[in-house]
């Protein structure tokens, strides 16, 4: 688990617990006490989804950035592999005229 997300499950279980012994300590009767516990849970629960959510929303932006930067990564080796596939290849050509040429010269001399 990452640092921020220990310092986020840290932070909210102890809201959890501050609001429980508040809670129970109040002094009121039980009923408010327990519409109280729940109204606490249920917005402490909602904060929890709401914060899984814009993390799952950055998760997906993250991994959309991740995809395109590597489909561009892989385009422009793609192309320098043709580039010096090309010129490889030219110089290939290049030496293969020359040896020729050389042996060319090499038999008129003889």
């Amino acid at each position: 688990m990452s640092n921020n997300g220990r310092i986020f499950l840290g932070v909210v279980t102890a809201a959890a617990v501050g609001a429980v012994v508040g809670l129970l300590f109040a002094p009121e009767d039980g009923d408010k006490t327990r519409n109280k516990l729940r109204k606490g849970t249920n917005n402490l629960a909602d904060e929890l989804l709401n914060a899984l959510q814009r993390g799952k929303e950055q998760y997906e932006t993250i991994k959309d950035s991740v995809k395109d930067k590597a489909s561009e990564l892989r385009g422009r080796a793609e192309s320098k592999y043709d580039d010096l596939k090309e010129q490889a290849n030219d110089a290939k050509d290049q030496a293969q005229g020359e040896y020729q040429a050389g042996k060319g010269r090499v038999k008129d001399q003889m």
